[in-house]
């Protein structure tokens, strides 16, 4: 029969394409997710009854201990951007990774990958990166032969980055930004899920791995880029720190008035404790090169997705092949 590997987070931006790999390698997976009724796309990743969503909440000890039973190897994709309801940094981030790497090893799951994040930092000034931090030192204490995965921002056709500020170009003439000199290494979803799977199926050596595409840009330069792709002209204002801190406390106050009914996914103050640090690769960092995978630049991958943004969307090639023949006539 074939080795049985458990995502954890397995329907998210991620997971999705770790679960398609492992799938197409001959793998039995299971998806393990909040609301598996909502997870039925991911069986069309493999043959029928090999790829299965399960009920599993990282939060939850029995369901996560379910989830794992029988698995070879597991991976835990679980993350939050910003808080909300039982959703907090430290019981998804730090406890729940090290809920999973405990039951994991319990379980005598043979290997155990763990998606952190590039900023993961004990000393770090954003909640977010000392719980990705706290997450991955639980994992080792529990798993010390687990492999951790630390992405820069990634980017890809579900993501909530290029696509977010795409669909605000249609809006407004103006596109504001806070950390407009912040540089990124955007690195592509299925790069990392191909480092994933690698790590699953035991060909990594344990350790962390910060995973950078081939090209570091600032926060600018990316926005730049999408509005060349997307061929639309907008104004890039940075946003001063005390305004950005200013609209994400207006914002925090408004998701504290409506009892959560509002959920501030626009701008935190975490996220911008955040944008205040470069997010790329360490000096000397074992990365892409030493897991044998060459990153892929956003340029090849950017076009197959923002295309829907143009003014014009799937026929914008059409009518720029068009202008360029009455050019020459």
């Amino acid at each position: 029969m074939p080795k049985l590997v458990t995502i954890i987070g397995g329907s998210g931006f991620v997971g999705r394409y770790i679960a398609r790999r492992m799938a197409q390698a001959g793998w039995r997976v299971r998806v393990a997710v909040r609301r598996p009724s909502e997870a039925g796309f991911v069986r069309t990743y493999g043959a029928v009854g090999q790829v299965e969503p399960v009920l599993c909440n990282i939060r939850d000890e029995a369901s996560v201990r379910a989830a794992l039973a029988g698995a070879e190897a597991a991976v835990n994709c679980v993350g939050i951007l910003f808080e909300s309801g039982r959703n907090r940094f430290d019981a998804v981030q730090a406890e729940g990774a090290g809920r999973v790497a405990r039951l994991a090893t319990a379980a005598g799951v043979a290997h155990f990958v763990q998606i952190s994040a590039i900023g993961a930092d004990a000393e770090a000034d954003s909640d977010y990166g000392r719980s990705k931090a706290a997450g991955e030192e639980a994992v080792r204490a529990a798993f010390p032969g687990a492999v951790i995965l630390r992405p820069s921002i990634i980017f890809g056709p579900e993501d909530q980055f290029f696509n977010r500020f795409a669909g605000m170009t249609r809006l407004s003439p103006f596109l504001m930004v806070a950390g407009a000199n912040t540089r990124f290494q955007a690195v592509y979803v299925d790069d990392v899920a191909h480092a994933a799977a690698k790590a699953a199926t035991g060909e990594v050596a344990p350790g962390i791995y910060e995973l950078g595409g081939p090209d570091v840009k600032t926060f600018r330069e990316l926005m730049q880029m999408m509005l060349a792709e997307i061929r639309r002209k907008r104004v890039i204002v940075n946003m001063p720190w005390f305004m950005a801190r200013l609209v994400a406390g207006a914002l925090s106050v408004l998701q504290a008035l409506t009892l959560g009914l509002f959920t501030n996914s626009v701008l935190t103050r975490d996220q911008l404790r955040n944008l205040a640090r470069d997010n790329v690769v360490s000096p000397g960092a074992k990365g892409f090169d030493d897991l044998g995978i060459t990153p892929t630049p956003m340029e090849l991958v950017l076009p197959g997705y923002l295309w829907r943004f143009r003014p014009t969307g799937q026929y914008s090639a059409i009518r720029e092949s068009a202008g360029g023949l009455r050019g020459q006539e």
